[in-house]
């Protein structure tokens, strides 16, 4: 729960114009970092998945209450080179029905708050690589729609939530992902615009050589913290001698 040296962490993370969102190389296997220089355009995969999701949530009619202004796309690096393990999570940034904070017996807890550019974020979409994108086409684009079938229907940074005990991918996961299948394939047919979701055609050395490198927004996992707790360490840092 505390940061290092005991420091709790903000309850608040912002970035903009004078904080931009961190970013990093996502450097296949084989391939190294390039110097940076002025005429480089590396492929930033945040913009493009963030642009393919808004097509999504445009054209499915399952997932049209998905906002992506209010969705901050990032990456982790992938722990190993294995094409096996986490390809992609969906981390919502409020509670049930869109609570700020949920109180754990005697403490009231709230996830850290996430802002860009002043607008409040509501879900983190993060997504493993380069191991994501050393998947086959079809398999990367269930799981976006996976990831995106997760945001709850009202929208309000909570996870869609199924009857009974399986509540995140209902009794069934199999199920789940054919009926995400059954979506990516109507959603690919006789699509106006395929260079929106074009650049997941290619592994990642492919779209590394071609663009020269592939970059991508990296933001710490949201944590969960005691409000009173993270008030009281504020307090003492602004207090004279603190």
């Amino acid at each position: 729960m505390t940061g290092p040296v005991g420091r709790t962490p903000p309850l608040e993370l912002r970035w903009g114009a004078a904080r931009p969102l961190p970013a990093r190389w996502v450097v296949p296997g084989g391939r190294r970092a390039p110097a940076p220089t002025p005429d480089a355009r590396p492929l930033d995969f945040s913009a493009a998945m963030r642009r393919l999701c808004a097509d999504v949530a445009g054209r499915c009619e399952d997932l049209r209450h998905v906002h992506m202004p209010r969705v901050l796309v990032s990456f982790t690096p992938s722990r190993n080179r294995s094409r096996y393990g986490l390809q992609a999570r969906v981390t919502p940034l409020r509670f049930a029905d869109g609570a700020l904070t949920r109180r754990h017996g005697p403490a009231e807890y709230q996830v850290q708050r996430f802002f860009v550019d002043g607008r409040e974020m509501l879900y983190l979409l993060t997504f493993c690589l380069p191991r994501f994108l050393d998947q086959p086409f079809e398999e990367k684009l269930v799981t976006v729609f996976h990831e995106l079938y997760h945001v709850g229907p009202a929208f309000d940074g909570d996870l869609r939530r199924h009857p009974g005990r399986y509540a995140v991918h209902s009794y069934s996961k199999d199920r789940y992902d054919a009926r995400m299948a059954e979506l990516v394939r109507e959603y690919v047919a006789d699509h106006p615009d395929p260079a929106v979701f074009d650049f997941l055609r290619g592994g990642s050395r492919e779209l590394w050589d071609r663009h020269g490198g592939i970059v991508g927004t990296v933001v710490p996992r949201p944590k969960l913290l005691p409000v009173a707790a993270v008030a009281r360490s504020a307090a003492r840092r602004q207090a004279p001698g603190g």
